[in-house]
């Protein structure tokens, strides 16, 4: 098997609900987020993927609905007190936003419809929250 893997960095804040240390605190990171691609061929130069075509279809989608913004559970208590402070930089998601999370929505949701007529899927994502902390959701 052959894939092609590309990393982009976004800032972007959340917190997580439940969570028993700070983390349950709102606060942010700076996100490296790791993609790998596979085809079932490769194109007629030789390549799953151009990078440039991850980056437009993938990186660019985290720049657009992710960056500098703040990532909340659609079933998080403090939801409607944010929506009233800052709406238009929340993110509501159908999940609470931990690395895994992120990473598996990235891979199931996200990947497949941004992806749709490359002959690509998305079978691996590594959310990293720091340089030593990541979760990582493979197909």
């Amino acid at each position: 098997m052959i894939t092609a893997e590309r990393y982009h960095d976004i800032s972007c804040g959340h917190r997580v609900v439940g969570h028993e240390g700070k983390c349950r605190f709102l606060h942010g990171h700076n996100y490296r987020i790791h993609f790998e691609v596979e085809a079932q061929k490769l194109d007629n130069i030789g390549r799953v993927l151009d990078f440039s075509v991850i980056k437009e279809k993938l990186c660019m989608w985290l720049e657009d609905h992710y960056d500098h913004k703040f990532l909340i559970w659609e079933n998080d208590p403090l939801l409607e007190d944010l929506k009233m402070l800052t709406a238009e930089s929340l993110v509501i998601v159908p999940f609470n936003p931990t690395a895994e999370n992120i990473a598996q929505h990235l891979v199931e949701v996200i990947a497949p419809l941004q992806l749709e007529g490359t002959g690509c899927e998305l079978i691996r994502c590594k959310v990293e929250e720091t340089q030593k902390c990541s979760a990582t959701y493979k197909k």
